[in-house]
């Protein structure tokens, strides 16, 4: 709603009240048209002012009621009521001023800004385009090029900047609202006729064409298939070369063209899983809102190396206090250096002080005696953790929470080390850890609900999205992950190119292809792994080197590590770079030869594979492990493993996730081409379709939110 009240005589407040970002509801646009006429038919009023309860001015369009039916007064016809009013009305941006809460403030014929607010049109990350009048007015009040750099991005701007730009026309670091009351009635007899921004002609640069043209191949590059990027594109260019009215109506037109379509649908979808993973609950019932977080001050890092860094960094400029340990003094040495470079980065990228003196280093582990929570960073080796856990256990304090970032390992064998099991979390970081914003916080069938609820509000602190989880080898994202990367060394097996697979991948959205993201991170790393597993050893050769128990395997990856072919790091992986650390990924002919002398070893004929088998082979299997991970319990709903691998796996975000994907392809589709491979391919066991897959699927595809109806049924019954 919208509350009116007269301040100082002649001001009519307009206050909008919808917490907790005052979203443009159905009511809230009631009630700004019901004030408006009321101001506007009140004699005593000279001036309007509109602002947000509790210090917000408006977030935007309510996104709750994307896809029911609308009611209430349209958001169009809404801002041009204000826009004609005959008194001059007045915006006091507090806090935030965002999509349609913009739209709103660029209607009003003035703008006064609180200093620390922020201005934007976010739309484009749920798939749309600012659909009132948003791609029309702000082009005629700040110029095309700004514009397309806002609209086409959704990035938000400070009061400063969008004063700059000539978004606002004031900004103060006192009350807004104030100001804004005094500034209304400064203009009150002032004429209106240069302060509606519809009216102004819109700048046109002498190379207009070039600044479209450039735009267009930069949202190319950059959205990796998101289509609302390039048609925000096309609704500033109508802005430009259309009357005002006309560009309006195909602001519409655009804008319902992406309200439509599935990639707003997966947007949206995305956009409340996100907060939804905040919601969290565990196997045992442990729930969010019943379990309380204990308090943090001081936290401790154990291993300086790469990851480990990157936590310390994290929770140094979150606020904590923190003590990080590293044994080896070359590698501590190298580490101060390392986290004291990132910190000044990170701080003069966002403008605050810097956090130096929250660190304390150390090269012994009783260094961590009086911490409240540590993270162990070690390398990735089960015997090493268990020690550390075991000196930890003695070591730290009674109630310190004991986390492990292990990517896969057992976190219950890590706490059956200590003394105090429940004390035990894994906070599993993503590279690079100050900047990945994924945290999987995985719980043990020992863990607290007070070490889980500690876990993830540390997450939130360190401004990672957290994701609760279970205990199993590999979690949610590498447990997933290890069917996508199998299927992509099969189909070389079977004809295909590293580089084809890859471009269809791309294609798909992703930032980089299986190989080339082998190549980043390193072929050695999973190689030793699964040696570590016992998969790899001279004695499989000839027909057992394809076959591990009753399942294929591929040994390709193993094979290129003998030859030292570790990816980047050594010049040469799947691809081949100019020199060791090199970053442009190029075809190698070596690896055609040698694909060819391996097919003929086993007995393999190549074959033509086509983009769709890539596609279907490589994320199908990935997806039908993610509804066992759902079957199993280690998830709590297909939310979970969406943000996981949107965030952590460069799932691309236009397609929601890879089980939102599912849901939009057809569950009953999926089976489908699933048993198609599987007979083709009887002895890979992650092409047959798990029982809850095919149970949903049975039940006529049911809508993604539903699932959970399902999967909560006693899992016996799946």
């Amino acid at each position: 709603m919208a509350f009116y009240s007269r301040v100082s005589g002649s001001v009519g407040m307009i206050t909008l009240q919808n917490p907790p970002v005052n979203a443009l509801s159905a009511a809230v646009r009631q009630g700004i048209v019901d004030t408006m006429h009321r101001a506007l038919s009140e004699p005593e009023v000279k001036s309007v002012v509109i602002c947000g309860q509790n210090g917000k001015f408006c977030g935007g369009a309510d996104i709750r009621e994307f896809g029911a039916k609308m009611t209430g007064p349209p958001l169009v016809p809404m801002v041009h009521l204000i826009e004609a009013a005959s008194k001059p009305v007045v915006a006091a941006i507090e806090g935030i001023a965002l999509g349609g809460g913009l739209e709103l403030a660029l209607s009003c014929h003035y703008r006064i800004a609180h200093s620390k607010a922020r201005l934007g049109f976010p739309e484009v990350a749920l798939g749309l385009l600012p659909g009132a009048g948003g791609t029309q007015r702000l082009p005629r009040l700040i110029g095309v090029p700004a514009s397309l750099d806002l609209i086409t991005t959704g990035r938000q701007v400070t009061a400063a900047e969008a004063r700059q730009l000539g978004i606002v026309d004031e900004v103060t670091d006192l009350n807004a609202v104030d100001a804004a009351v005094k500034f209304a009635q400064s203009v009150a007899d002032k004429s209106l006729d240069a302060r509606r921004i519809s009216t102004y002609p819109c700048p046109r640069p002498p190379d207009l064409d070039t600044i479209f043209e450039r735009a267009m191949q930069q949202v190319r590059r950059s959205a990796r298939g998101a289509i609302a990027p390039g048609t925000c594109v096309q609704a500033v260019h109508a802005a430009v070369t259309l009357p005002y009215a006309k560009g309006m109506e195909r602001e519409q037109e655009l804008f319902s063209v992406l309200f439509n379509s599935g990639q707003a649908r997966a947007l949206q979808y995305y956009f409340f899983a996100q907060r939804a993973v905040s919601r969290w609950s565990t196997a045992s019932g442990a729930r969010w809102d019943t379990s309380k977080p204990r308090p943090v001050h001081k936290a401790a890092v154990i291993g300086l190396g790469t990851m480990g860094r990157g936590i310390t960094v994290s929770l140094a400029q979150a606020g904590f206090s923190v003590v990080a340990v590293e044994t080896q003094e070359k590698q501590l040495s190298e580490a101060k250096q390392a986290v004291s470079g990132m910190l000044e980065r990170g701080a003069k990228r966002r403008g605050v002080p810097l956090a130096h003196d929250k660190i304390k280093y150390s090269c012994s582990v009783q260094a961590v005696a009086d911490v409240d929570l540590v993270i162990e960073a070690v390398f990735e080796d089960m015997a090493l953790k268990k020690t550390i856990f075991q000196q930890l256990s003695a070591i730290c304090k009674p109630g310190a929470l004991l986390c492990t970032n292990t990517s896969g390992l057992d976190i219950d064998e890590l706490a059956s080390q200590t003394q105090s099991p429940e004390l035990v979390v894994g906070m599993h970081f993503f590279a690079p850890a100050h900047v990945m914003q994924l945290l999987e916080v995985v719980y043990g069938p020992r863990s607290s609900p007070e070490a889980v609820a500690t876990a993830m509000q540390m997450g939130k602190k360190m401004g990672k999205v957290s994701v609760a989880v279970g205990n199993c080898r590999g979690f949610v994202g590498n447990r997933m992950l290890k069917l996508y990367l199998e299927q992509a060394f099969f189909l070389l097996e079977e004809g295909a190119t590293p580089e084809q697979v890859d471009q269809v991948l791309e294609e798909f959205g992703f930032p980089m292809g299986v190989f080339k993201v082998s190549d980043l991170s390193g072929l050695d790393i999973g190689w030793k792994v699964r040696k570590a597993d016992g998969l790899v050893s001279p004695a499989f050769t000839g027909t057992s080197a394809r076959i591990r128990g009753d399942s294929r395997y591929s040994p390709l990856g193993d094979l290129l590590c003998e030859q030292g072919r570790f990816g980047q790091k050594t010049g040469k992986g799947w691809y081949q770079y100019d020199k060791p650390g090199g970053r442009v990924a190029k075809p190698d002919p070596w690896l055609f030869g040698f694909l060819e002398d391996y097919r003929a070893q086993h007995g393999l004929v190549a074959r033509r594979i086509d983009h769709q088998e890539v596609l279907e082979r490589c994320l199908y299997p990935l997806i039908n492990e993610g509804f066992q991970i759902l079957q199993d319990g280690i998830a709590a709903g297909p939310e979970d493993i969406d943000v996981i691998y949107v965030l952590g796996y460069g799932w691309p975000r236009h397609r929601g996730g890879p089980m939102f994907y599912a849901s939009q392809v057809g569950l009953d589709k999926v089976v489908e081409r699933l048993e198609h491979y599987q007979q083709i391919h009887p002895d890979v066991p992650g092409l047959q379709p798990c029982r809850l897959l095919r149970k949903l699927a049975a039940i006529s595809n049911p809508a993604i939110h539903k699932w959970r109806e399902v999967i909560q049924k006693p899992r016996s019954q799946l």
